[in-house]
């Protein structure tokens, strides 16, 4: 191959896949290389052959589950903000064209041994039984203050300095209790942890706005997500990477990542050819994670690892109103734990499985040496598990920007619900590759209710 690159991009999860999508609309010359046969690399979806192949070589596919075809098992789950920059990204690349959405019906919270709904709509909240009367009250307060917020205008602010007062001393303000802190921090911001309530209130009351306006665009839930199944969004974007000319190679090993003497990327080999190219861009599973090599391209990240269960049920999870999907957080107070643990539920509603199955994952960041019992609170709300399949996976993030070596590396995917941390990782990469801010159009996006 005599051919010179722009950019090489290793391996085709969500993440790799919209950098080339975007770097081919910009016109430089792409080249995709992914040593699997399938898309999505990490974040695929698999169907009943791949996910047993993945985790039970020695057992044959039950009969009573249907036809493989029918499943699109997700390795990572995670649903889409409908307000979020995931959907910018969809929108301005017009990658919709691909996909079909559907709403998630329902996000939940788990508090005092009970899953309650968040609520939806000011109706919902009067009758939620995740406050009593009169913090219901003060709540509400709180949420208008939050509304009512203008930068530029100090009668808004009640004496409140986002940038500097802690979100602690917000909820102190309106005398909100523990229990309403958990869920307003942990089912509405989405954070995993209390880390957040002593830093500055803005980061937080973002967060809020994105779930509320998120929640308003189509009611029910905040969220959306592509029918059959996660693994779209990569091949989404690698069908609008190749439209602008981007090259795709699946099934091709990569054999050494090629240096010149200065220790800067020249090129890539795969057996006996070296493609060559200006820049590389690649998950860290290309640049020595899991070799726990010193002084490495890669490194462990602070949460290091995510237990997750994929989880067949044949019935709704119980206490949500027979939703045919879901999220539920458990807010980490509520169980005694330093992190949150999520469930996301779709069903044959979502094309990703057979009728009447129903995929709950239930996934943490771990914390001892038995992951598979720190996601127990969550299993215990499915009811009756049909059938269980568990991964733990190491989370790795680049050593250095890679400006020095024109290598880029993205970062694994974390243990949040949704894309925001994605499309972070997205526009950090593309900065350190173009020099230039990624600039969206903002447009809406049609989904099924």
């Amino acid at each position: 191959m005599d051919e010179e690159y722009d950019v090489i991009v290793l391996g085709t999860g969500l993440t790799e896949c919209m950098l080339s999508g975007l770097l081919s609309v910009e016109g430089k010359k792409v080249l995709h290389m992914d040593r699997n046969d399938y898309y999505g690399g990490d974040s695929a979806s698999l169907d009943l052959t791949q996910l047993y192949k993945k985790f039970r070589t020695d057992q044959v596919v039950p009969k009573e589950l249907g036809r493989e075809k029918d499943y699109a098992i997700d390795l990572i789950p995670k649903f889409i903000i409908a307000s979020g920059e995931m959907t910018n990204i969809l929108v301005h690349t017009d990658v919709t064209r691909y996909l079909e959405f559907k709403q998630i019906a329902g996000s939940f919270v788990y508090r005092d041994g009970k899953i309650s709904k968040v609520p939806s709509t000011e109706m919902e909240a009067v009758k939620s039984p995740l406050m009593g009367l009169f913090e219901k009250r003060r709540a509400k307060k709180f949420f208008e203050f939050l509304q009512n917020w203008r930068d530029n205008d100090p009668a808004t602010h009640q004496g409140v300095n986002l940038d500097k007062d802690s979100m602690k001393s917000v909820y102190e303000k309106f005398g909100l209790e523990p229990g309403t802190q958990d869920f307003i921090g942990h089912a509405m911001a989405l954070y995993l942890d209390d880390d957040y309530i002593n830093k500055p209130a803005r980061p937080t009351y973002d967060r809020i706005i994105l779930y509320t306006s998120s929640m308003a665009r189509y009611g029910k839930s905040p969220y959306i997500y592509p029918l059959y199944g996660l693994g779209e969004l990569p091949q989404a974007f690698a069908r609008l990477s190749a439209i602008y000319g981007g090259t795709y190679m699946l099934d091709k090993s990569i054999d050494e990542i090629v240096l010149d003497s200065d220790g800067k990327f020249v090129g890539v080999r795969s057996g006996e050819e070296t493609v060559k190219a200006k820049q590389v861009i690649g998950d860290p599973s290309y640049f020595g994670a899991g070799k726990e090599s010193e002084g490495g391209k890669v490194r462990v990240m602070e949460e290091r690892k995510v237990v997750r269960a994929i989880c067949f049920l044949k019935h709704p999870i119980p206490q949500t109103n027979d939703s045919d999907s879901v999220q539920i957080i458990i807010p980490q107070n509520q169980v005694g734990r330093k992190n949150d643990i999520y469930i996301a539920m779709v069903s044959s509603t979502h094309n990703v499985c057979a009728k009447d199955i129903y995929v709950a994952i239930v996934s943490t960041i771990v914390e001892t040496d038995k992951p598979e019992l720190e996601i127990r609170p969550g299993l215990e709300l499915l009811g009756p598990i049909y059938e269980k399949f568990v991964s733990v996976s190491t989370l790795y993030t680049p050593t250095a920007d890679g400006k020095a070596d024109n290598i880029f590396i993205t970062k694994s995917y974390d243990a949040t619900s949704h894309f925001e941390t994605v499309t972070e990782d997205v526009h950090d990469v593309w900065k350190r590759v173009t020099g230039s801010d990624l600039v969206l159009k903002k447009r809406d996006l049609e989904v099924e209710q």
